[in-house]
């Protein structure tokens, strides 16, 4: 093994460093221009080693002078794979220290170690990073100026536990959710509270939301378990697709794992959720059913009352942007052709409630889109996942060493052409499986390229 090992490195060494080894073997320093002028390079044991300063020290010859290699040689690379699975893949730094103390020393080391630990397959199971890419365009949803809640995006949250009837051993408990129904463009919510997660209660709490606030155009919500009993991976219970189909509206779905994707409304939630945990902290009798719901309503009025913009400290725009100003004003019929101008704030009614609806929706589009226009993250288009992509799946219920490893099945590119989502195929027992998931959930092994 010795004798091999001697002839692989002589051999590498040959090939890259000849004039430097005829140098040397003649006893006459190097070329000023040879890349090893600076290591001060010696022969030992017909080997170029690095000459140094420790020449005194008291450490192994090996570690003192150690075997000069070129980064370019294969052999440079078996080595660096080699010693990087003796220190089970730890990072660059305890790599190269094991190659070091192994007595070689690799010219340009470190860019070669960090290139064998990016394409290491067991290094990305252990600590890559899920994948992501270019900040997709707002949809024009978000863009319209339309009557508030024409497009909604919903989610459940929940649940609590509320007082339902005293009984001879106390009191009975049942748990309550809510529905939050938030306007893409308006950015204003409605909360309906259901007492269960089937689709008689989602269909109670669409109508009443239809009833009081008009019917929407388009529905957007996750397709996890959580939203509703008649949801289903990638479809609805038929008894919510025909009452939709009734009301003119269409209910789309994000993927299954990407909460990130409606941002938008998972967002006001978690203000929900803040105000609530305040709530609580005050309330001083037990939590029924006409509590909870009087709660939520105060919640959605905070909320719609919050600014959409940064308060401004210009005595000439005393009046804040919120969803609230558009939300008082709304009627129940269309509003009447025309224009109309500040003048029509001191005339009819009618013309008030129109003026002030023309003047929140111009505030809107001058103000408070041209803040959506940069991208906070995800700057840097990323490579597009192509079919035959072999990926590990994130399951937030295991470990990530028990994560399967899954093959890429099916693209979906955006309309800019980035793939945000993909189906994967992995095996479970001999079965294979199908998955649709955001890029997200998934970290690259292997791409097919």
């Amino acid at each position: 093994m010795d004798q091999a090992r001697n002839v692989v490195l002589k051999a590498a060494q040959k090939a890259a460093f000849a004039k430097e080894l005829s140098a040397l073997l003649a006893d006459q320093p190097v070329s000023k221009r040879s890349r090893l002028r600076k290591l001060n390079p010696i022969m030992e044991a017909n080997f170029i080693c690095v000459g140094g300063r420790l020449k005194h020290s008291e450490i192994s010859t090996a570690e003192k002078n150690p075997i000069i290699l070129p980064k370019e040689s294969h052999t440079s690379l078996l080595l660096i794979r080699h010693h990087h699975e003796q220190v089970k893949h730890q990072g660059r730094h305890l790599t190269e220290g094991a190659i070091r103390a192994a007595g070689l020393w690799i010219l340009g080391a470190k860019s070669l170690i960090n290139s064998v630990l990016h394409k290491c397959i067991t290094c990305r199971k252990l600590r890559g990073k899920f994948e992501e890419q270019h900040m997709a365009d707002l949809p024009s949803e978000r863009l319209k100026i339309c009557p508030p809640f024409t497009y909604v995006g919903l989610d459940v949250f929940g649940p609590w536990s509320v007082t339902t009837r005293r009984t001879r051993g106390g009191q009975a408990e049942s748990k309550r959710w809510a529905i939050m129904f938030g306007c893409m463009s308006s950015r204003a919510v409605h909360i309906e509270v259901i007492e269960s997660m089937d689709a008689s209660s989602c269909i109670n709490a669409l109508r009443r939301f239809f009833a009081l606030r008009g019917p929407a155009k388009q529905l957007r919500s996750d397709c996890g378990t959580n939203f509703v009993g008649a949801c289903k991976e990638l479809g609805m219970d038929k008894m919510v697709q025909r009452y939709l189909s009734e009301q003119g509206c269409s209910w789309e779905f994000n993927p299954p794992h990407s909460s990130h994707m409606g941002g938008s409304w998972e967002r006001l939630i978690g203000i929900a959720r803040r105000i609530l945990d305040s709530m609580f902290l005050q309330l001083k009798a037990r939590l029924t059913h006409e509590v909870l719901c009087t709660l939520l309503a105060e919640v959605t009025a905070i909320i719609n009352a919050r600014p959409l913009l940064p308060v401004s400290a210009d005595p000439q725009q005393p009046f804040i942007l919120s969803p609230s100003v558009l939300l008082t004003q709304k009627t129940g019929v269309p509003p009447p052709p025309g224009d109309f101008s500040d003048k029509d704030l001191y005339t009819k009614q009618w013309r008030q409630v129109q003026a002030l609806a023309n003047q929140f929706w111009t505030r809107w589009s001058r103000e408070y889109l041209p803040c959506l226009q940069h991208r906070p993250k995800w700057t840097v288009p990323r490579r597009n996942h192509q079919v035959g992509d072999v990926v590990l799946l994130r399951d937030k219920q295991i470990a990530r060493n028990c994560w399967p490893m899954a093959r890429v099945s099916a693209v979906f590119p955006g309309k800019d052409g980035y793939v945000r989502k993909v189906e994967v195929s992995t095996t479970d027992q001999g079965n294979i499986k199908t998955f649709l998931r955001p890029i997200s959930e998934v970290v690259l092994l292997l791409p097919k390229d």
